[in-house]
C-alpha cells in the first residue's frame, strides 16, 4: 500500500504540532513501514509545505528545505515527482533558479521538449528557452 500525504500531514511531521496529531502521523508512518509500505509526497505538497513553513511558521527557507530533505532520508516517505532530486542537487536556499522553478522544470522535463519562461535565472537549466 502507498499513502499520499497532504500538506497538513507533512507539517505535523515536520513541526511536531499539534502534539496529538503529530503523534498520530508518526504512528501512521510507523505502521505503514512495518507493513513494508511507504507514504508519498508530491511536488505540490512539498511546495505548499515549504511556503507554509516560511510564511505561517516563520521557518527560514534553508530550514524548510532541509526539513523536506530529512523526510526522505528514513525511507518511510518517498517522493512523487522531482522533489527529492531537486532537494538533493540544489545549492543554498538562495540558489537561482528557485525551488519551485526547479520543480516545474522537473515536471516538464518528463513530458515536454522544452520549457519557456521569461525568468533569466531559469535559463541555466537544460532545455529552457528564455523569451
Amino acid at each position: 500500500m502507498k499513502a499520499g500525504l497532504d500538506t497538513s500531514g507533512v507539517l505535523r511531521l515536520l513541526l511536531g504540532e499539534p502534539p496529538v496529531q503529530s503523534a498520530r502521523a508518526v504512528t501512521f508512518l510507523d505502521e505503514l513501514s512495518h507493513g513494508g509500505h511507504h507514504a508519498l509526497i508530491s511536488d505540490l505538497v512539498a511546495v505548499e509545505a515549504c511556503f507554509a513553513l516560511q510564511h505561517r511558521y516563520d521557518v527560514s527557507k534553508l530550514d524548510a528545505l532541509q526539513g523536506l530533505r530529512d523526510l526522505f532520508t528514513a525511507g518511510e516517505i518517498k517522493p512523487l515527482g522531482a522533489v527529492a532530486e531537486v532537494l538533493a542537487t540544489r545549492g543554498p536556499a538562495s540558489a537561482k533558479p528557485g525551488f519551485v522553478d526547479q520543480l516545474i522544470h522537473g515536471a516538464y522535463s518528463e513530458v515536454a521538449d522544452e520549457r519557456v519562461t521569461f525568468e533569466k535565472a531559469a535559463g541555466m537549466l537544460s532545455s529552457v528557452r528564455v523569451l
